[in-house]
């Protein structure tokens, strides 16, 4: 693995979380600089910009590629916060069944089978995606919010219409 600024070594078995800018790309760390991640056509190194280009991919593959090829000048960390909700499947399990997706095309949805769920149904054998999670209830606070002012607005206003043809 090259050189890196990073004072933690990613272990086998662990999600290695990608930061692209406006969302983050998840993998699966296999070992001697590897992840097995799956990837839209759109993944690849400083695409933030492209990112949105994800939303529309119906297929992705799942790829086995070097760490630092696929973080490229991004940000990343180790990010196995799922451990406290649920446990960890055997490293070997996790990497075994990692590998043996690679060159495997997949169906992709961004709410329903991203790349965090892939790596989660690795590591937990449960696919979830906190960032739709995430941004499923930013959504639904800022639902709420319009409901709100609209609802004081509506109250503040006096609530009716004036009826201009009364005499």
């Amino acid at each position: 693995m090259a050189p890196t600024l990073y004072d933690e070594k990613p272990e086998v078995g662990d999600l290695i979380e990608i930061f692209r800018g406006s969302y983050q790309h998840w993998a699966v760390y296999v070992g001697d600089g590897f992840i097995v991640h799956l990837a839209p056509p759109s993944e690849v190194p400083g695409s933030s910009a492209n990112s949105m280009m994800s939303v529309l991919a119906e297929k992705a593959v799942v790829k086995k590629e070097e760490l630092w090829d696929v973080v490229g000048s991004d940000k990343w960390e180790i990010n196995n916060s799922l451990d406290k909700k649920y446990k960890s499947r055997p490293a070997h399990v996790i990497v075994r069944d990692a590998c043996a997706k690679v060159g495997e095309e997949m169906p992709y949805c961004v709410f329903r089978g991203n790349c965090e769920h892939f790596a989660t149904e690795m590591r937990y054998g449960k696919a979830e995606s906190r960032q739709v999670r995430k941004a499923g209830e930013t959504v639904a606070v800022a639902g709420l919010a319009t409901a709100l002012v609209l609802g004081f607005a509506y109250m503040f206003s006096g609530g009716k219409k004036e009826n201009k043809n009364t005499e």
